[in-house]
């Protein structure tokens, strides 16, 4: 440790003798010095306090303490108050109790500057990180590479459209799990199908974000249980299934209806199809003389092949179907070399004015699975082989 430094050994210099001094160290007292260095090849000479002591450890140390400016008297004065002040800080920091080294403390406060800033600015980055700008990333690298342009353009678009503002303009380290379940409660209520293909895209957006480091947890996972849990999705709306009780009519209705769209969609509710299935069954796929129809694995959803047994009145809708010449078994009317369009199933429900009573997923598969349930009329199994559901 430095031995203490009497008043009257400090302060030796004014502020005249800094201006005027001449190369080498002009001591001020208390380990205080001023140091100028001669000119080196046109270099300008170097003038700058230095606080010379003793460490703890009894190495001799010296520590600068600012450049003296000496273009003019208030300049100069200036200095030296400043490298003054430095000094005594300084010898202060040596007869603490423990002691600290002077250099030591400088070097730590630089470091903790430099960690600051870049914490800062690693913060700074990370809140540029929205859940959107890490989905869109993810899209543009994995989903658009490795999915159909169709998918590829759903996925983004689902959670464009869908995903409120407050969590997909949100930085992706700053969601949480119930914030989460909060902003998606509405969509499970609304349409708890695509609400729930929402939620598994986010959970792929939020582990993206947890192996790139830009979040610590995934709050799409997070509320996996708590939605079961919540049973938010019971309360569906979008697939109002008909009370079976009431198909009869619904048949009745439908069988005064001309058209290549009601065939159809009886030959929907008769199998329990799927729309997207229905419409573009081709002729290959019909078995007449077996009165079995099946679907290919590369058009179901589960990707598995689908054989569905057709009744009398399925086969009378496929010889009906014959007579059109078309490439589908129900092709669009106005283009035999193309199938229905996916909207007319809705466009004929309107017609019929059963639109608010019922949808083609509800009257076609909803209301099989009600009737075939609650009568038992086979094991739950086999229903939901004729739904084409994977078991879990």
């Amino acid at each position: 440790m430095g031995k203490p430094v009497r008043s009257g050994a400090i302060h030796r210099l004014s502020v005249r003798e800094v201006l005027n001094a001449s190369a080498g160290d002009h001591h001020d007292g208390g380990g205080l010095l001023l140091r100028i260095r001669d000119d080196v090849a046109g270099v300008p000479a170097q003038v700058s306090f230095v606080f010379r002591y003793t460490a703890v450890t009894g190495k001799r140390r010296e520590m600068g303490v600012g450049r003296c400016e000496r273009h003019n008297v208030q300049a100069a004065g200036a200095s030296l108050t400043r490298a003054r002040e430095a000094a005594a800080a300084a010898r202060a920091m040596l007869v603490e109790v423990p002691p600290r080294d002077p250099i030591g403390e400088r070097d730590r406060a630089k470091h903790e500057v430099r960690r600051a800033l870049a914490q800062a600015e690693a913060d700074r980055a990370q809140s540029r990180q929205t859940v959107a700008r890490v989905a869109r990333a993810y899209h543009e690298r994995v989903i658009e590479s490795k999915r159909s342009a169709k998918h590829g353009r759903e996925w983004i678009a689902s959670l464009e459209r869908l995903v409120p503002t407050t969590v997909w303009h949100a930085p992706v380290a700053e969601v949480t799990g119930p914030a989460l379940l909060d902003a998606l409660t509405d969509l499970y209520t609304r349409v708890p199908v695509t609400a729930s293909r929402v939620r598994q895209r986010l959970d792929a957006v939020f582990a993206e974000a947890m192996f790139r480091g830009l979040c610590t947890s995934n709050p799409a996972a997070a509320i996996r249980r708590k939605v079961a849990e919540a049973r938010v999705k019971a309360t569906v709306s979008s697939h109002r299934a008909l009370p079976y009780a009431d198909v009869p009519d619904f048949v009745r209705a439908l069988r005064t209806q001309p058209g290549i769209a009601a065939r159809a969609l009886e030959f929907a509710l008769l199998t329990a199809a799927r729309t997207g299935e229905v419409i573009g069954a081709t002729w290959a796929e019909i078995d007449e003389t077996a009165a079995v129809w099946t679907v290919p694995a590369t058009r179901m959803k589960g990707g598995e092949e689908h054989r569905v047994p057709l009744t009398d009145r399925a086969l009378e809708i496929v010889t009906e179907m014959r007579k059109t010449g078309g490439l589908y078994v129900f092709p669009n009317p106005r283009k035999l070399r193309l199938p229905l369009s996916n909207m007319a199933f809705l466009m004929l429900l309107d017609r019929m004015d059963w639109r608010s009573r019922t949808t083609v997923h509800g009257v076609c598969r909803s209301t099989f699975s009600t009737w075939a349930n609650e009568l038992s009329v086979a094991r739950p199994d086999v229903i939901e082989a004729c739904l084409a559901h994977r078991e879990g």
